[in-house]
This record gives structure tokens, C-alpha cells and sequence, in this order.
């Protein structure tokens, strides 16, 4: 019995001990990003933002998910109901599965698989089918168009996401998470992957349906979208998911071009800083942008959206992974 115990049951303790940290940790940052989110933009309108619920209103996200609890779920009475129940947790569930294969410093990841960054853009591509289903399930116009709407932005900058992650892994050589962040990079790479970077910054804006891409849930149009017939806590997973997915994309950012968690310009002189702390301080320059961007721009009228996933990202996206792979081949410098 002891040896069955040494061999599979504390392994298995283990990993469900980490299971729950990484479930735990992503839960309160989801939780708190909402807060930074309101805080952030009522600094940029001259506004105070939450400060009612405890000091400087840092029980607010706290409050918000008792109040969405504690409220009774609709179900529409023509809506699909296992469809319409199994949308939210399908989103939910792929916004925190994603983060098996993310590592915040050396040897800090639950999963070191050798294609990491294919599990994560997999994943992340199925995010489509949750929306899809709430649009379809819902029995509604407006959640209908606002699902369609979601599924052919999400498929038209996963096309330039894809070609970005390519030049990526031209330079560095490597599917693993790991070892593209600590693959050498010389200072012309990181200039030549600079274009990139801003397409992948608003790919990702577009992926998870952030201001100005939040045309599948527009208010003005669609009286709120794919979500529109949701309350309670079935609306409190799609917000869950949405803020998931955009720490993990930040993440993702992260780890492509900015170093994961070594620290800034590889100077030595910061290295005494743990990893993780410079992965967060990444991340969240990253998520900073998400609520700069919420805060100035109007929303994209979507023949806008499509023209420029279509006629401007994906054109320069292949012609950039021409230019890096000739620059690469041309200097020697392909990696082994």
C-alpha cells in the first residue's frame, strides 16, 4: 500500500495541490484586474472609480460576486438549455486550462510539454465555441448575430496571431515555452520582431473581444450580444473567462517578446529580483494596455474590423515571416 502511495498517489497529491494554487492565484487576479480596470479608467475620466466597499473599495470585486451569486438565473423559456448552461463553463473552463503550460520562472510550470505554444494556441481557438454556442442556444436575434460576429473576428486575427507566433518560432527555434524565453536573442532579432509584437498586441485586443473590437457584445446595436439573455452566475463566467483570457494573452505577450521572466535588457545588475515578479510586472504593462486602449479608443465599426484583419494584418503578417526567414537565412543564424 505504501509503495502504491509513493508511486501514484503523492505525485497526484502534488499536481492537485498545483492544480489549486494556479486555479486560486488566476481567480483573484481575475477578480481584482476588474478592479484596476474601474480604477484605472476613472483616473483617465477625472473620476474616482470603486471606493465604497472597504479601503479605497478593494472589497468592491468581492461584493460583486456575492450580489452576482446571490441573484436567481433566467433561463429564456425557447432557449436550448443544456447548451445554453454548457456555454459559460466551456469558456470558463478553456480560459483556465491554458495556464498548464505557462511558466512564470524557471521550473514554475505545471506542464514543461515540448509543444506548449501549439496546447495554447489550440486552446486559445477554441474559446470561439463557447460564444458560438451562446449565441445559437440563446433563441435570440441579438445574442445570434453578436455570437456570428464573435466567431469571424476570433477566426480572422487567429490568422495573423498564427503567422506572428511563426516569426517567433523562426528565431528562437523551439515549441517550448521555456526555452523560447531563454533562447538568445540579439538586439537586430528583437527590432526585426518589433512590427510583430504591435500586431499581436492588437490581435489579441480583436481575440478577446476588448474595446475597440467588442463589437460581438455591442450595446449600441446588439443590446449587449452573445450574453444578453445570461444572468447571474452564467453571466459571471463569461466575465470570468473574458478577464482570464486577457491575463493569459498578456501572458502569452509575455513570453514571445518580452523576456518572460528575465529581467528587463538582461541586465545583470536586476537579476536579483525573482522571475516571477519580473513576469508580473510584464504582464501587467501588458493588461495596462488593454485599459489604456478601453479608455481611448471609440469602437471599430466592423467593416473596419474585417479590413483590417484581411486586407492589412494577414498581407504584412506573411510577408514578415518572408523577411525573417530570408534575414535569417541570409545572416546564417537559423537556429539548430
Amino acid at each position: 500500500m505504501m509503495e502504491l502511495w509513493t508511486t501514484y498517489g503523492w505525485p497526484l497529491a502534488v499536481m492537485l495541490a498545483q492544480i489549486g494554487v494556479i486555479l486560486g492565484l488566476v481567480l483573484f487576479f481575475v477578480a481584482y484586474l476588474t478592479y484596476a480596470e474601474r480604477k484605472v479608467l476613472g483616473a483617465m475620466q477625472r473620476r474616482q472609480g470603486p471606493m465604497t466597499v472597504g479601503p479605497l473599495g478593494l472589497l468592491q470585486p468581492i461584493a460583486d460576486g456575492v450580489k452576482l451569486l446571490s441573484k436567481e438565473m433566467i433561463i429564456p423559456s425557447q432557449a436550448h438549455r443544456v447548451v445554453f448552461l454548457l456555454a459559460p463553463m466551456l469558456t470558463f473552463m478553456l480560459a483556465l486550462i491554458a495556464w498548464a503550460v505557462i511558466p512564470v520562472s524557471p521550473g514554475w510550470v505545471l506542464a514543461d510539454i515540448n509543444v506548449g505554444i501549439l496546447y495554447l494556441f489550440a486552446v486559445s481557438s477554441m474559446g470561439v465555441y463557447g460564444v458560438i454556442m451562446a449565441g445559437w442556444a440563446s433563441n435570440s436575434r441579438y445574442a445570434f448575430l453578436g455570437g456570428l460576429r464573435s466567431a469571424s473576428q476570433m477566426v480572422s486575427y487567429e490568422v495573423s496571431m498564427g503567422l506572428v507566433i511563426v516569426c517567433v518560432l523562426l528565431c528562437v527555434g523551439s515549441l517550448n515555452l521555456t526555452e523560447i524565453v531563454e533562447a538568445q536573442r540579439p538586439a537586430w532579432m528583437q527590432i526585426m520582431l518589433l512590427p510583430m509584437l504591435v500586431v499581436f498586441l492588437v490581435s489579441i485586443l480583436a481575440e478577446t473581444n476588448r474595446s475597440p473590437f467588442d463589437l460581438p457584445e455591442g450595446e449600441s446595436e446588439l443590446s449587449g450580444g452573445f450574453m444578453v439573455e445570461y444572468s447571474a452566475m452564467a453571466f459571471a463566467l463569461f466575465f470570468l473567462g473574458e478577464y482570464a483570457n486577457m491575463i493569459l494573452m498578456s501572458a502569452m505577450t509575455t513570453l514571445l517578446f518580452l523576456g518572460g521572466w528575465l529581467p528587463p535588457f538582461n541586465i545583470e545588475a536586476l537579476a536579483f529580483v525573482p522571475g516571477f515578479i519580473w513576469f508580473g510586472l510584464k504582464t501587467a504593462g501588458v493588461l495596462f494596455f488593454y485599459l489604456w486602449t478601453r479608455a481611448t479608443f471609440p469602437r471599430y465599426r466592423y467593416d473596419q474590423l474585417m479590413r483590417l484583419g484581411w486586407k492589412v494584418f494577414l498581407p504584412f503578417s506573411l510577408l514578415w515571416v518572408l523577411v525573417v526567414s530570408g534575414v535569417l537565412v541570409f545572416t546564417d543564424t537559423l537556429p539548430q
